[in-house]
């Protein structure tokens, strides 16, 4: 059985650096097909580069040579599954380690080792609890924010242009923040400090450390190097603030000091939480409303939903549940965007898929993003189509893939619940509409986002 625990932010190519560190290289094709090295040092990383990401790279390799491929990056063969039925097949019994934590952990450069399977099960509860009891503690805070979201674009008049991105990023960073860290950031400044270095530690995670650039430019260093250091301040004063005390309001650093773990491993958790966490529910929120504003018709059933669920009233978090269409309508984003396109484990042993053999220590792609768009999986796999999500045979898919049920990922949930507060409080009002003649091209990196500013604009409903 296939042991599938993907979580939903991975930047392979980070990840694929981090496992040529730690393991030793292998030559052995095994008869899969695939490329041939372009280059013997590199592997085929430059037709990577030349493709313009992983996930463009992976449909030209799966279009040309069926769901079972391989490549080679450096002197490491690598093997990429392209289709659901073969990651059903897969079966990988690396059980206990998190290709997501440990990839995270490697880059930041923290030393702690994973814990044996009853330590993992036990902080994958304190995760899940904490984004539980962080929710439901401070929904009114999150109600209250989107408010002000509203209130914002209800004072623009109908031709004005809003910066999507921009402000999904800012209502990212002032929600989770405070769901997470607490109270420190009902100040905007301390918010515009946390995004500020948030921002350097992020766009530097595995640009600078695949090729070496960040150790070569002395200046990119020191400021990644300050970012972090700053961001690792704050984590450990509010940890320190937070041990032993009783706040009225449950964040998601309590769940992980009430837990048993040691002062090291809170910081990591927290970081990787607070880190993945802001930037998913931004480009999820993001996303969710482009497509909202390309398709009226989604757009109309979506507000018919919220108006029959929530009536004049506010949502709760008990009405959350009743929003079935709203949640297809942010599991058909996910596909649609692509929002995380590739995810990865380590084969352990020699492994099985169709009739090809995966060699020990053989790094495995999962490529999601071609998944995700496969006609056989998806009838109009390019078009935007929450009804195909009413299929529980869909959902159990979605699920597998780790998109939903008990494969999601923490930060994926949180970013769910989020964004559907912030969809019911903004769709009740306002009709989101697209700026004619904007294209807007996609950039497939850690998560899927667009490469420029995606514009908007909104008229009153009446």
């Amino acid at each position: 059985m296939l042991d599938f625990a993907i979580f939903a932010v991975t930047f392979l190519l980070a990840l694929v650096a981090a496992v040529l560190y730690l393991y030793p290289a292998s030559r052995q094709a095994a008869g899969i097909p695939g490329i041939t090295p372009t280059e013997e040092k590199d592997g085929n990383l430059p037709d990577i580069v030349k493709s313009g990401s992983l996930h463009e790279f992976l449909v030209n390799l799966h279009e040309g040579y069926g769901p079972v491929v391989s490549f080679w990056f450096g002197r490491r063969l690598v093997v990429s599954l392209g289709t659901v039925d073969a990651l059903r097949q897969h079966i990988n019994p690396n059980k206990t380690s998190d290709p997501f934590e440990t990839m995270l952990k490697s880059l930041l450069r923290y030393q702690s080792d994973g814990g044996n399977v009853n330590e993992n099960h036990m902080r994958k509860k304190l995760y899940e609890s904490g984004v539980t009891n962080s929710l439901q503690s401070n929904f009114a805070l999150l109600l209250k924010l989107s408010e002000e979201l509203l209130d914002k674009w209800l004072s623009y008049p109908d031709s004005q242009h809003v910066p999507l991105c921009q402000h999904m990023l800012g209502f990212a960073m002032k929600s989770v923040t405070q769901m997470v860290m607490g109270s420190t950031f009902e100040d905007d400044q301390e918010v515009i400090h946390f995004q500020k270095n948030h921002g350097t530690v992020w766009s530097e995670i595995g640009k600078g450390f695949l090729d070496g650039s960040l150790d070569k430019s002395i200046t990119r260093k020191r400021q990644y190097e300050d970012a972090l250091m700053q961001l690792e301040y704050i984590l450990k004063k509010i940890i320190k603030e937070r041990k032993g005390r009783n706040f009225s309001q449950h964040v998601f650093i309590d769940s992980l000091v009430q837990g048993n773990l040691n002062d090291q491993q809170i910081l990591e958790d927290s970081m990787i939480f607070s880190l993945a966490s802001c930037i998913i529910t931004a480009k999820l929120c993001t996303w969710a409303i482009c497509f909202l504003t390309t398709s009226e018709e989604v757009q109309k059933k979506l507000y018919e939903e919220i108006d029959q669920v929530l009536g004049k009233d506010p949502i709760t978090p008990e009405k959350i549940e009743q929003l079935r269409y709203c949640r297809q309508v942010l599991c058909e984003t996910v596909r649609t965007a692509k929002l995380t396109p590739v995810s990865a484990r380590l084969q352990d042993i020699e492994g099985k898929v169709d009739k090809f053999i995966i060699p020990r220590e053989t790094l495995v792609l999962y490529a999601l993003g071609v998944v995700l768009q496969d006609p056989s999986t998806w009838p109009l796999p390019h078009k935007f189509d929450p009804d195909r999500f009413d299929d529980k045979s869909v959902m159990k898919t979605f699920s597998l893939l780790g998109f939903s049920g008990t494969q999601e990922c923490p930060e994926l949930r949180f970013a769910y619940m989020v964004t559907t507060v912030l969809l019911s409080v903004l769709v009740r009002r306002l009709h989101l509409l697209s700026v004619e003649g904007q294209v807007i091209e996609t950039k497939y990196e850690l998560v899927t986002s667009s490469k420029e500013e995606a514009w908007i604009t909104v008229s009153k409903r009446y």
